[in-house]
C-alpha cells in the first residue's frame, strides 16, 4: 500500500490538518501516516484555542520510524508550530525521500496580506526554506508574497487588471527551481470567481469555482491532500486541481447551505465518493 507521511498538526474542531487529510488520503486506498506538529483544542480560527507544541516529541517520533525503516511515496507538509519543528521537518525530509519520493509542502504561515498570529519572523524564514526542498507547493496568495519577497498590497491592488492572472503566474514563476516543478496558487478571488492556479514551466491552469458565503477553515489542507494522493498516482496535475477543485467547490456549497460557520470547516466527508469515482 503506498504512504504519505502526513506532518501537520490535529486539532479537535475545525476539520482541518489531520483530520481532514487522513480520511482524503485513505479514500484513495493509500496509508496517512500522521507525525503531529500540535494538538490543538480546536484549529486557531476559532476566537479563542488551546495549542500543546510537540516539537520535542517529533524526534522521538522519527526515531521509531528510522527503526521500522520505512520509506514514504509521497510527505506532505502542513501547520508548523515552532522554528526548530521546520529544522525537525526538512532533516526529515532529507532522510526519509528517495528518488521516487513526492514531497508536497503547504507554506501555511499566512492570509489576508499578513503573517498569522503564531507565524513570527523565524518561522517564515524557515517555512521559506523548507518550500524549496518542496517538488510541490500549495501556497495562497499572502503565501506566495512572502516566498517571492513580493508586496502583497501592490499585487492585490490590480486585482480587477485584465492580467492579474498573469502577474501571480510570473511572481510563481520565479520560484521555480531544478526541485521545485510545480506551484499551485490557492484562493485567488477574480472576475467574480474563485481559483486555483496551477504554474509550470511550460503550462499555467486555472480551475474556477463558484464563491459561496465567506472563507472556510480548512480547504488549503484539503487540496493539498488531494493533490498528494493524485501526485503519488502520477496524475497530470491540470487534471488532479480541476478535481480537487470540484471536490472542494460541493463541499463548500453544502456547507454554505447548510448555513456551518466558517471556522468549522467544509462538509468534505460527504463527498469524499467523488475521488473514488
Amino acid at each position: 500500500m503506498k504512504k504519505i507521511a502526513i506532518i501537520n498538526d490535529i486539532s479537535g474542531f475545525g476539520r482541518c490538518s489531520l483530520t481532514a487529510a487522513i480520511p482524503i488520503i485513505s479514500t484513495f486506498g493509500m496509508e496517512g501516516c500522521p507525525l503531529p506538529t500540535a494538538v490543538l483544542s480546536n484549529q486557531t480560527g476559532y476566537p479563542s484555542f488551546h495549542c500543546v507544541d510537540l516539537t520535542c516529541e517529533m524526534p522521538k517520533m522519527i526515531y521509531e520510524w528510522r527503526k521500522l525503516g520505512y520509506r514514504f511515496d509521497a510527505i506532505l507538509t502542513g501547520f508548523i508550530a515552532s522554528p526548530a519543528g521546520a529544522e525537525i521537518i526538512a532533516s526529515f525530509i532529507d532522510e526519509f525521500r528517495t528518488k521516487n519520493t513526492k514531497v508536497i509542502v503547504d507554506p501555511v504561515m499566512a492570509d489576508d496580506g499578513k503573517p498569522y498570529s503564531l507565524h513570527g519572523e523565524a518561522l517564515c524564514s524557515q517555512i521559506v526554506a523548507l518550500s524549496k526542498k518542496a517538488d510541490i507547493i500549495t501556497p495562497n496568495i499572502t503565501e506566495l508574497c512572502i516566498l517571492a519577497g513580493q508586496n502583497y498590497k501592490d499585487l492585490i491592488a490590480q486585482r480587477k487588471s485584465a492580467n492579474y492572472l498573469e502577474q501571480i503566474a510570473q511572481i510563481a514563476r520565479s520560484l521555480l527551481n531544478e526541485r521545485l516543478k510545480c506551484i499551485i496558487v490557492t484562493g485567488i478571488v477574480y472576475d467574480n470567481r474563485m481559483c486555483n492556479m496551477l504554474i509550470e514551466e511550460d503550462n499555467i491552469s486555472v480551475s474556477r469555482s463558484e464563491i459561496f458565503g465567506g472563507h472556510y477553515s480548512g480547504t488549503g489542507d484539503i487540496l493539498s491532500s488531494t493533490i498528494a494522493a493524485y501526485a503519488v498516482l502520477n496524475t497530470s496535475m491540470v487534471t488532479a486541481l480541476e478535481s480537487a477543485t470540484r471536490f472542494l467547490e460541493c463541499s463548500i456549497k453544502d456547507s454554505f447551505l447548510e448555513e456551518e460557520k466558517p471556522e468549522d470547516g467544509v462538509n468534505f466527508q460527504k463527498y469524499l465518493e467523488m475521488l473514488i469515482r
